[in-house]
């Protein structure tokens, strides 16, 4: 039965660490009754911004108490802040001071995205006897591949905005920047101080560009089995851990440590980092229909883990997924989706496959002794990012949706492209591509990118992804290359949900950057970040029976 609780609130209560260091919890209460559930949310971006207190109190009223707190150095709590490493203890001992509270049933639920979902994910596995269940957001687990060093190469967009504007202990302005600027400042090291920042935590950012035990402290991907309490997972085909959202409902439905973690789920709208805020991502309108009430849904997770409510949420399919081209939501039970036929799609030309006018083609049949396509890759001229899976500043760096026909007209980016279908196609799944090249540099970077094309000529980037030509074949173990020597490189080109409707075909875009997304590779070899040089590097794409470069693509039978 429903009821409609008084809030009372409490600021700035002190919430003691096992360091002695005291950080800040605002508390939202019901004011009769009890002991209630908690909700704990822990943020770096201020407990007292209007969103949180807006959630603070609906909870409250819904009969759950709610911990809103500030991590270690951030704003009103103390300590130093550094972000991701202190976090799994400081979420046990807070959820330990917690179920000791009066108010305190000693049933926690955590919730919030991005880094209020990371703090959620790296306390887990310590299994604090409090901590019930999840609701994280937005946020990936391995945070090597998933944030910093996608592919081997440095994420640089996210990695200077987001750490300049958390750097000092309140919010850092970062909006009167000259970013066209700022990106292209070397060497990469310096980049921070050369702008004015002061972020202590860049330098071990840059200092550690392999999958090193600096990481390995925080990937949580290697501890699922530790993980005893369920999550209820939200993502964005469109969000800077589109690909992450589908690792953490796997790593918890199959190892998670208990029968509760493995009833995990998974809700992926059409959407950026922010979610279901608007219809529109980057270009696209995607309809009232693609816009999910996540709140609701949150709420009945809490409802189910935390006060034994069961309305049959459970009892729903665990993933929801938002299918672009045709704008309808539909339930699924795996992922990657069971009746998934795989493909492969192999890259085709006469040898100059550059920009969209080029003669480069995609097509199921496989190579014969084909001509390679060859072009420059000038790191002073790197190919803009033009949307796509960026984070978090959208006014800096555009994402989602975007026309990628100003990137394709480029010399330095070959496009192959199927004829178009003559019946809607759904591709729903990870994309992976195998490219065969080589380069006269001792290192460079290789791009794939997804793309719908229109009747219209309009070309729709559904995902995309990239390789340091040094971590071909290890992401601890960097090898230079032999310039002028033929590799394989296997590229994680990111997942997508899209139908391609009749009249439109698939584009793949290969080339070299993605800037400013990724730092540009000075193809050089030298250590990561050191370098002020840069040079240009003459790059050659195989498609040959010996090399059949191609793209494994997930066709969905029509139903």
């Amino acid at each position: 039965m429903s009821h409609n609780y008084v809030v009372r609130m409490q600021w700035d209560v002190k919430t003691p660490m096992r360091d002695g260091v005291d950080l800040s919890s605002d508390l939202y209460l019901p004011d009769e009754g009890g002991p209630f559930p908690c909700v704990l949310m822990r943020t770096p971006y201020s407990n007292n911004n209007e969103d949180l207190i807006r959630k603070g109190r609906r909870l409250a009223g819904q009969g759950f108490a709610c911990v809103i707190q500030d991590v270690r150095g951030r704003w009103d709590s103390g300590g130093e802040y550094y972000p991701f490493h202190q976090e799994a203890n400081d979420g046990f001992d807070t959820q330990e001071w917690i179920g000791r509270q009066t108010w305190s049933n000693g049933r926690i639920g955590m919730a919030g995205g991005s880094y209020l979902g990371c703090v959620q994910w790296l306390s887990a596995p310590l299994r604090n006897q409090f901590l019930t269940c999840m609701a994280p957001r937005v946020m990936c687990n391995d945070y090597f591949r998933g944030l910093f060093y996608p592919g081997g190469a440095f994420q640089l967009n996210v990695a200077m905005t987001w750490g300049m504007r958390t750097s000092a202990h309140t919010a850092q302005s970062i909006d009167f920047h000259n970013w066209t600027e700022a990106f292209h400042t070397l060497p990469v090291r310096d980049m921070i101080k050369l702008n004015g920042g002061n972020m202590p935590f860049w330098s071990d950012w840059i200092n550690h560009p392999t999958d090193d035990e600096y990481w390995a402290g925080i990937n949580i991907e290697r501890r699922w089995s530790e993980i005893t309490v369920p999550a209820f997972n939200m993502g964005g085909w469109y969000d800077l851990y589109a690909r992450d959202s589908f690792d953490n409902f796997n790593g918890l439905r199959l190892q998670g440590g208990s029968p509760e973690a493995r009833r995990s789920k998974l809700i992926v709208g059409p959407w950026p980092h922010w979610l279901s805020r608007c219809t529109r991502t980057g270009d696209i309108d995607f309809g009232a229909g693609s816009l999910a009430d996540l709140e609701t849904l949150e709420r009945r997770w809490f409802d189910y883990w935390l006060k034994d409510d069961d309305d049959g949420f459970l009892d729903e399919p665990p993933l929801r997924l938002f299918i672009m081209g045709i704008n309808q939501w539909r339930d699924e039970h795996e992922w990657p989706l069971a009746r998934t036929e795989w493909q492969r799609w192999y890259l085709h030309s006469n040898g100059d496959a550059n920009t969209l006018r080029g003669d480069g083609t995609l097509s199921p049949t496989e190579p014969d002794d084909e001509p390679a396509d060859q072009f420059v890759y000038d790191p002073n001229f790197p190919v803009q990012t033009v949307g796509g899976n960026n984070c978090c500043s959208p006014e800096i760096v555009a994402w989602g949706p975007h026309d990628q026909r100003p990137v394709e007209m480029r010399s330095d980016v070959l496009c192959y492209t199927s004829r178009p279908f003559d019946e809607d196609t759904e591709l729903t799944g990870p994309i992976q591509a195998v490219i065969y090249a080589a380069t006269d540099a001792p290192d460079t970077d290789w791009t794939v990118k997804l793309v719908d094309v229109s009747p219209t000529g309009y070309a729709m980037n559904l995902c995309d992804g990239i390789i340091r030509a040094r971590y071909r074949g290890s992401f601890s173990d960097p090898q230079l290359l032999e310039p002028g020597q033929v590799y394989e490189y296997s590229i994680d080109v990111g997942v997508t949900g899209n139908v391609f409707r009749k009249g439109h075909a698939i584009r793949i875009e290969v080339s070299s950057s993605n800037f400013p997304r990724f730092d540009r590779n000075p193809n050089t070899g030298d250590a990561f970040g050191q370098s002020i040089e840069l040079r240009s590097a003459s790059q050659t794409i195989l498609h040959s029976r010996q090399y059949p470069s191609h793209v494994r693509l997930p066709v969905i039978p029509r139903q």
